[in-house]
């Protein structure tokens, strides 16, 4: 390939540079043709030399044999687009910097927590936190994330802001030692998570149920909600009831037993704990068995709800003295105190 090029340099002195340019691209493709292989193959060389006998000669499309135009003019292409990302990525990116994932996910965060918030209120903030980005961005990415937040959440924050104002009131049923079932009423406070009334019965009629709701708050001194489910049981004088007690009833909505997670969460830890430990013989053996569950619960049993305090705010003992353990439940469950 050398002594193409020194021709070539050679030749350029002489006249008639266009029959010399000609008779330099004839040999090249002579000497491709004579390599030793089946099929010649051509080099990054000999492309460079194509390319610049195409930017050079105006006639370069006559003597070609081994390729065609449209193979020069592709790999010219190929070239010019490789020329150009390296100097792109060598250069500096132009337009604003992208904000990072942190303050996009802050944004949004802002926004499901706090609905009534506009642009400006949610650019203060995150100018407060030490960010740097405009109003405009900030409301352009407000406009990204969703507005409402999900109907748990709202029910959750709902809760949380009344919770001291909140009973809730459920029913479920226990299966007897002959086949028979029994029904168990229970208030319970969603601030203390105490069990503020509980009784049982084999007919859970609708008038034993608003007797049941007027026991639990004989004075004054009631809650502001009372959460319920739509079971058929309570029918319309249930409701009636409450309301007379100056309560607000708050049904929840049908087939969503999460809304009332209080009493649900109440139940399944019952059961689990002790009612499938043990098999009730009649009304009688089942109220005496939940009187000392509901002990148990209030006195000795933590709760992640309460910071892992017990619902009558159990004393934690020292961390010396002599270990003692207390059998609760007939020995399902124990109590773990110390003693100087």
């Amino acid at each position: 390939m050398f002594p193409l090029w020194l021709g070539l340099l050679v030749r350029s002195f002489r006249s008639r540079r266009s029959l010399l340019i000609e008779n330099l691209v004839l040999r090249q493709q002579l000497a491709v043709l004579k390599r030793k292989h089946p099929r010649p193959s051509l080099t990054a060389v000999d492309r460079i030399f194509w390319l610049l006998a195409r930017r050079l000669w105006s006639a370069w499309k006559q003597p070609l044999i081994l390729v065609s135009p449209e193979t020069v003019i592709r790999w010219h292409r190929a070239g010019f687009g490789w020329y150009w990302r390296l100097l792109s990525k060598m250069g500096r990116s132009a337009g604003r910097e992208k904000i990072s994932k942190e303050i996009r996910e802050l944004i949004f965060c802002m926004v499901a927590e706090n609905p009534t918030w506009g642009a400006p209120r949610i650019h203060g903030e995150l100018l407060m936190l030490g960010f740097d980005v405009s109003e405009r961005t900030t409301s352009r990415w407000m406009k990204r994330a969703p507005r409402q937040p999900e109907p748990a959440q709202r029910w959750l924050t709902f809760l949380r802001n009344h919770r001291e104002a909140i009973a809730a009131m459920d029913l479920f049923s226990v299966p007897t030692a002959m086949s028979g079932l029994l029904y168990c009423f229970f208030i319970i406070a969603h601030d203390s998570r105490r069990i503020l009334h509980f009784n049982v019965t084999r007919h859970p009629t609708s008038s034993w149920i608003a007797q049941q709701v007027r026991e639990a708050f004989p004075f004054a001194d009631c809650p502001k909600f009372l959460v319920l489910d739509h079971d058929a049981k309570y029918g319309f004088e249930v409701p009636v009831a409450i309301a007379s007690m100056k309560i607000v009833p708050v049904r929840t909505s049908i087939g969503c037993p999460w809304q009332n997670g209080v009493a649900e969460r109440w139940i399944g830890s019952c059961r689990r704990e002790f009612l499938d430990h043990v098999i009730a013989l009649n009304e009688r053996h089942l109220k005496r068995m939940l009187s000392e569950y509901v002990s148990y619960y209030h006195d000795d049993r933590t709760h992640l709800g309460l910071g892992k305090r017990t619902p009558d705010r159990r004393t934690p003992t020292l961390n010396h003295g002599k270990l003692i353990v207390w059998p609760r439940l007939g020995g399902l469950h124990h109590r773990y105190d110390r003693v100087a």
